[in-house]
């Protein structure tokens, strides 16, 4: 189905850095025609057992997704790989309730796209409130909730967004994701971090399952099967349908829906380019399975257009970004160390030239109060020691300063007055000044970043990490600073932008308490990190 938008609203055009696929297609296809003359799978179990989705709202269209999966443990989740796919019917509501159904229509869940459904549903009004189900078979889903954006010349009084990231299923459990469900949130942004593709043992970590694990998920993900089964697993968790039943999300990727710390064709552990473009390849694939994501971000091959922009009336402008596909490899191989000529190089990237140029060219272009960059990894400077020359991150902007430089030129020649960076990765809260010159404490400051936690990565963490005072004596422009898992309710409005550091006392326990741990404000045309 094909959404009309309105004017100035066009899909993402191609992308001429685009890398082309030299690799074996991730499955054969039976022709259309033959896939016409065949007669849908019957369906004898519940196909809803992953839940529902929406995602990407604009003012009058949002996408909503399912996954249908009778028997979600097992590879193919029950229903034939290839052949006709499964119809869907779907409803859309003014209450949830259903009685004012206001648009309905069936769509197919292809066989090739692992019978997931994107519906790309348009002529909705702005800035509203719909509820949504599916049917298959004699089969309903549960009811999601979603919302449009506002239209574009409108200044909504304040906008409520849920910041998220990095939940690994073994680490602990999704407890964080039932308590954003019930936040007042217009949207959530997720900005890495998934799935992680590692081996899962079913008889150890953190969850303490009433059943074991299939012996199936005991290996590291390589083929799309595998891939497709671990964000089966992860969705079949409760508190994760919960968080996107209850709001539309905004998503993006990081490393490990793929593999740890890879930088466009370099695998971590150097794989032939030809086996980890494979790998790369069925990652992307099923992550775009999985996510609420139209039809203009389906990969081709190891490609796949995530970096967007979405405007929230006139009071934001989202540019989410993507900073594995194209970066450059990491300097003086990866981890933690010190700078030096190879890190510094000017043609370094961490963005690729031409997502570079598009961040850039919305920065002048943008009219909106509030210039928001959802993305993957720390944007500001972080020392591990007080000592002039220290160990950095090789793995975040640390690693590419020429590529922040760049990035922070762009936001003075276009003006922007508040800058807001919004970042995952690290599994631990983070606030930071975004600083002209890192080195100059009272150099300008030319915007702020919230760094939020894990979901469950790293465990039940602690409030103040080993390196906590060490760290806040080193970098000055970091304003605050908790090693506790959680999230953070980020609201924007006319005077000032807000964040609630979410925490739980633990990860390892499910139905652990939330509470805001620290609430910082920047406010508008005046940028900096201070107490609210």
């Amino acid at each position: 189905m094909r959404c009309v938008r309105r004017a100035g609203r066009t899909r993402p055009a191609p992308d001429p850095f685009a890398r082309t696929a030299s690799v074996p297609p991730l499955h054969s296809s039976p022709s259309r025609a033959h896939i016409e003359g065949m007669t849908p799978p019957t369906l004898t179990e519940n196909p809803f057992t992953l839940g529902v989705a929406s995602g990407d709202p604009l003012p009058d269209s949002v996408v909503l997704w399912t996954r249908l999966a009778p028997r979600p443990h097992e590879v193919g989740n029950g229903l034939p790989a290839q052949g006709a796919g499964v119809p869907v019917q779907w409803e859309l509501s003014a209450d949830e309730t259903f009685r004012r159904v206001e648009q309905n229509g069936t769509v197919t869940a292809p066989a090739e796209d692992n019978h997931t459904v994107h519906l790309d549903l348009c002529g909705l009004d702005p800035d509203r409130v719909y509820w949504y189900r599916f049917h298959a078979g004699d089969w309903t889903s549960p009811v999601g909730r979603t919302r449009t954006a506002p239209e574009p010349t409108a200044l909504p009084a304040e906008a409520r967004f849920g910041l998220l990231s990095c939940q690994q299923y073994d680490e602990g459990y999704y407890t964080a994701l039932r308590h954003l469900a019930g936040e007042d949130l217009d949207a959530v942004f997720f900005v890495g971090d998934y799935i992680y593709e590692n081996a899962i043992d079913a008889r150890a970590g953190a969850r303490r399952l009433t059943s074991p694990l299939p012996a199936y998920y005991d290996h590291w993900l390589v083929s799309l099967d595998d891939y497709r089964q671990r964000y089966a697993l992860g969705r079949t968790d409760p508190d994760l349908q919960a968080a996107h039943a209850a709001h539309p999300w905004y998503v993006t990727w990081d490393d490990h829906e793929v593999e740890n710390n890879y930088a466009g064709d370099i695998s971590q552990d150097n794989l032939p380019v030809e086996v980890f473009r494979a790998r790369r390849a069925a990652a992307y694939r099923a992550y775009w399975e999985n996510m609420p994501l139209r039809r203009a971000q389906r990969p081709d091959g190891p490609a796949m257009r995530l970096h967007r922009r979405f405007q929230y009336g006139r009071l934001a402008q989202f540019d989410i970004l993507d900073t594995r596909q194209y970066r450059s490899d990491q300097a003086y191989g990866d981890g933690w160390k010190y700078p030096g000529p190879e890190s510094e190089d000017p043609a370094r990237t961490l963005t690729g030239a031409e997502q570079e140029r598009w961040l850039l060219d919305g920065f002048r272009s943008s009219s909106a109060l509030w210039n928001v960059i959802p993305q993957q990894v720390c944007f500001a400077r972080r020392k591990e020691t007080t000592e002039a020359r220290s160990k950095l991150s090789m793995d975040a902007w640390d690693g590419y300063p020429a590529s922040r430089r760049r990035v922070l030129a762009g936001v003075e020649q276009a003006g922007l007055q508040n800058l807001v960076v919004l970042t995952g990765d690290d599994h631990v809260h983070y606030a930071f000044d975004i600083k002209k010159d890192f080195d100059d404490p009272k150099s300008r400051t030319l915007g702020v970043e919230f760094l939020g936690t894990s979901v469950s990565s790293g465990f039940d963490g602690e409030e103040r990490p080993d390196d906590w005072s060490t760290m806040m004596a080193a970098n000055p422009h970091m304003k605050y600073y908790d090693g506790r898992r959680g999230y953070v309710v980020v609201s924007f409005g006319e005077e000032r932008v807000r964040a609630d550091f979410r925490v739980l006392p633990d990860g390892t326990a499910p139905g652990a308490s939330v509470s805001t741990a620290a609430s910082f404000v920047s406010e508008a045309g005046d940028p900096g990190v201070k107490p609210a």
